[in-house]
Order: C-alpha cells, then structure tokens, then sequence
C-alpha cells in the first residue's frame, strides 16, 4: 500500500517514538484514515531502529 495523504497535527516535544505514534494516531482516525492505513505507519514506527527514525517515519505522514 502506498499512502500520500498527510496527517494534519502536532507533534508535543520531547517524545519517544511511542507516545508520539499514539498521539499520531488519535489525529488519522479523527480524520478518517482507515485501519489498513493506520497499522501500516504504526507497523513501520515500531520496525524502526530508534526513536529518531521513528519519529522520521510519523513526519512523513504528517503535514
């Protein structure tokens, strides 16, 4: 699955990657992403290899 589409929301400074991607997913679902899409970024989040890639992959889904 390819996603363009950007999640609109802000990141709160100072998180790890996992506070962050629940954050993240709180604003896809209220903005309509699916299940599919969502697990998809989430399972990419937590394959990184540290918070900073991590949060890299949460950028780039994010506007």
């Amino acid at each position: 699955m390819n996603i363009r589409k950007k999640v609109t929301w802000t990141c709160p400074p100072g998180l790890g990657r996992f506070a962050a991607l629940d954050h993240w997913v709180r604003a896809a679902e209220a903005q309509g992403w699916t299940e599919a899409e969502v697990q998809l970024v989430l399972d990419e989040v937590v394959a990184a290899d540290d918070d900073a890639a991590g949060r890299a992959v949460l950028a780039w889904y994010s506007a």
